[in-house]
């Protein structure tokens, strides 16, 4: 009897496995049909339009126009690289290594000028200043070239010289610089250095090649001076290489700690990454500052940090992607980057913010719904959430500058007057200590005399939305006269607009300023007196009780960014299932 059974339980067995087989095969057959008549249909259609068209095609570009729209259906991250674009792929995502001089460029009114010099590089030893107007590269004019062309002529092999013609403020003739080429390595970590209160600061910019090592190289530095806590410095950090990522919190928390979990379509495309030797600083109060354009890798270590309660992070709400990439070779020398997965931070939590799986009909993407937002527990049991970037423990309210001042710096005119600041005044103190007197701010105000600044403000802006709607309702003429009225005051009021803005304005010009004797670094160092996240990170970790309070959960510190109208349209269904 038993035997018998065993025998027909055998052969269901063996039926229903032959019948997923057969499943499988098929729909592996059919996938692998769709593939090749979909490409056969693209190739057919990709000939025919090259051959037949009536005016001449550049079929790389058509091709590469197909593979963007192809790809835009599936998120901006997956994405395909020509051959010809290579080297900028490089440079944005792996490595910011190349040969050249070691200054950057921008064009205005068909004219090249230097925006920028990098210290300890071929330019700044040719004394290639900020503001030049450089004529031509090697005899090459560059009037009406573009910023590829020049970028193209000042880069080259190490070692080899290119020959500038600039044009300075101040000097009747041009000058002729013969700058030798060297090799250009813009650093991941681009300030390091001790802050107010004896702390440790570090200023990463970017997950790319290498940035675990400076990193590290950084934090041993800082550690000689005893600091009484570590501020990573996040914001505006767009990201990079997940793994650089994992070498940086390897840095703060002890061996074998899983920081984060990538989960991907294909099982080889799933890792778990764990810290894997000992910490440099495991023990040492630490911050996180991140912002609204803190992405990616930056969000892996601040969402460790965070779910590990290892340290405080502080600043605003970061941007919200979840999603890695990796790069697939394709023939002649091009690639496709393409998301492969989805990672979670330790809590178990994807952070990922745009839905790119469901959208809308007219192709455009919804950010995930509160009432699909699910909580979870940080290791000591904070309640913090998915779906929508990393909420900081501390938020600190994100200041925008006026209208008045995003004109100032658009136009150049903060720009324009560092540059004459530089001619006249050959030396200047401590960029720390750095500060225009009222004199000299007054003087920048006498020359923007003569300037065409003009901007609308929010308040114009809404008013004149006022005027269209009441026009558009025939009600414009019975609030005329008040409509007049009030624009006479807002403009009158826009005429103080430089002294009611007088901080902010001056903060932007004095980090200008000391950028022209002091590079990249003077900028940060102008910088931290009017750095109001930096002074929180400060106050934060110069009181151990705020930071045990914090970590610990106590209070409004249990609960991390809660999505409140989830939490409201759970409670009514609840509410009104109860009822029913």
């Amino acid at each position: 009897m038993q035997v018998g059974v065993i025998k027909k339980y055998r052969k269901i067995v063996l039926s229903a496995g032959l019948l997923a087989f057969a499943i499988g095969t098929w729909s592996f057959k059919d996938d692998l049909f769709q593939i090749s008549k979909n490409l056969e249909v693209f190739a057919s259609l990709y000939k025919e339009v090259n051959v037949n068209y009536v005016d001449d095609i550049n079929s790389a570009e058509m091709l590469k126009t197909g593979a963007d729209a192809m790809l835009n259906g599936l998120d901006p991250y997956t994405e395909f690289v020509p051959e010809s674009e290579i080297e900028d792929y490089k440079l944005h995502y792996v490595s910011t290594q190349y040969g050249g001089i070691g200054a950057s460029i921008f064009i205005r009114d068909n004219k090249v000028f230097v925006s920028s010099v990098f210290e300890a590089y071929p330019a700044q030893k040719a004394d290639v200043r900020a503001g030049d107007q450089i004529i031509s590269i090697n005899d090459v004019p560059l009037q009406g070239k573009n910023n590829d062309q020049v970028s193209t002529l000042l880069k080259g092999s190490n070692g080899t010289a290119v020959k500038l013609v600039v044009k300075r403020d101040g000097e009747a003739n041009t000058l002729t610089k013969s700058v030798v080429r060297d090799e250009i390595k813009q650093p991941n970590v681009s300030y390091y250095g001790m802050v107010d209160g004896n702390m440790g600061y570090i200023k990463l910019d970017k997950f790319l090649e290498n940035s675990g090592d400076e990193v590290a190289s950084a934090l041993i530095a800082l550690k000689k001076n005893n600091p009484t806590g570590i501020i990573l410095d996040l914001r505006s950090n767009g990201g990079g290489i997940l793994q650089e990522a994992v070498k940086i919190l390897n840095l703060f928390i002890p061996q074998g700690t899983e920081v984060v979990v990538q989960k991907g379509k294909l099982k080889e495309k799933s890792f778990n990454y764990k810290t894997m030797s000992p910490a440099v600083a495991p023990d040492m109060p630490l911050v996180v500052l991140i912002n609204n354009r803190s992405a990616s890798a930056s969000e892996i270590v601040a969402g460790a940090v965070q779910d590990l309660d290892r340290g405080v992070v502080i600043g605003q709400r970061s941007y919200g992607k979840g999603l890695v990439q990796q790069t697939f070779p394709l023939p002649y020398n091009s690639l496709v980057k393409i998301t492969i997965a989805k990672y979670y931070v330790p809590s178990g939590r994807c952070i990922q913010e745009l839905d790119y799986a469901h959208r809308k009909d007219d192709g455009s993407v919804l950010k995930f719904a509160d009432s699909l937002i699910h909580e979870f527990k940080t290791k000591g049991g904070r309640s913090v959430y998915d779906g929508s970037g990393i909420y900081p423990d501390l938020s600190i309210k994100q200041e925008r500058y006026a209208s008045v001042t995003q004109v100032l710096i658009g136009k150049l005119f903060l720009f324009d007057y560092a540059t004459k600041y530089r001619d006249s005044h050959p030396k200047i103190g401590d960029p720390k200590g750095f500060s225009l007197s009222d004199a000299e701010y007054n003087d920048f105000v006498k020359y923007l005399a003569d300037k065409n600044y003009t901007y609308n403000t929010i308040s114009e802006r809404t008013l004149d939305a006022l005027k269209a709607d009441a026009t558009k309702e025939k009600q414009f003429d019975q609030i005329q006269t008040e409509y007049e009225s009030l624009k006479a005051k807002l403009m009158n009021s826009k005429k103080n607009d430089l002294q009611l803005h007088k901080s902010e304005i001056k903060q932007a010009l004095e980090d200008e300023i000391v950028s022209r004797y002091y590079y990249e670094k003077g900028r940060f160092e102008a910088g931290f007196k009017y750095d109001k996240e930096l002074a929180q990170a400060v106050k934060t970790l110069q009181d151990k009780n705020l930071i045990t309070s914090i970590l610990r959960g106590d209070g409004n510190y249990k609960v991390i960014g809660k999505p409140v109208l989830a939490m409201a349209d759970k409670k009514a269904a609840a509410d009104n299932k109860d009822e029913k």
